[in-house]
């Protein structure tokens, strides 16, 4: 198999314009996290894809390599007009924003395909174990539950499952928006129409399910430092400093 990176990354983000151009030491974000992720050496090519002229000057003065696309609502969809004539089987989608993502969590969604040999899993994803209720009950946190397979059953902004039977432990996931899709996957997911749970939610791999498709969740212990907010860039070079 043929396994690549995209990165999506876009200019105008709603609570932090221009985050991705911010100095994180001695690189901007999107620099420092394109230049770990192809560090990892777990890919055959590593992609920056955006509609913005900045930030596709920013990467390739760099030597990195970078795709233009079109406006989008969903990073996947920017991924999949990008690799629309790139030769390739598996897509990872690494956010822009996530700068010190982990070697093992990417090892273990390739790992997926690689045990795949029907060929039914149309992408795969990250979730972590939450344990405080602020955390349950933030929709700022998209929560999952799956079946005895591992397969994604919803996700949901609400607190799922609803723990009405008290006397039974019950555990939360929180979903972390790192995929990896089969090429194939990624493209139809780009022209099917969004549906009524994804436009309520907000949560593009809803789409995925809402279709009938499955998704196969990996358990993970990585906790990444997304930069949302001015706070969260603080944060992360406080990370790196340290």
């Amino acid at each position: 198999m043929k396994i690549i990176a995209v990165i999506p990354a876009r200019y105008e983000a709603s609570r932090f314009p221009a985050k991705l151009m911010q100095m994180l030491g001695e690189k901007t974000v999107i620099t420092t996290t394109y230049q770990n992720v192809v560090e990892t050496g777990l890919f055959d090519e590593v992609f920056v894809a955006t509609d913005s002229e900045i930030i596709f000057n920013e990467i390739t003065k760099n030597g990195g390599k970078a795709v233009m696309t079109g406006q989008h609502e969903t990073g996947s969809d920017r991924i999949a007009e990008a690799v629309q004539n790139i030769d390739c089987d598996i897509v990872i989608n690494v956010q822009g924003d996530e700068p010190f993502l982990k070697l093992e969590p990417l090892q273990q969604l390739i790992e997926v395909f690689h045990h795949d040999e029907n060929q039914e899993i149309s992408l795969a994803s990250l979730k972590i174990k939450l344990h405080e209720k602020e955390e349950f009950e933030n929709p700022n946190n998209v929560k999952v539950i799956t079946d005895n397979n591992g397969f994604a059953l919803y996700f949901s902004r609400s607190v799922i499952p609803f723990h009405r039977e008290i006397s039974y432990n019950v555990e939360y996931f929180k979903h972390i928006g790192v995929y990896a899709f089969r090429k194939h996957a990624l493209i139809q997911f780009s022209k099917l129409e969004m549906k009524p749970l994804e436009i309520a939610e907000k949560i593009e791999c809803i789409r995925y399910l809402e279709y009938g498709m499955k998704i196969k969740m990996i358990e993970t212990n990585f906790i990444g430092v997304g930069i949302d907010t001015p706070e969260d860039l603080e944060k992360a070079r406080n990370l790196l400093s340290n």
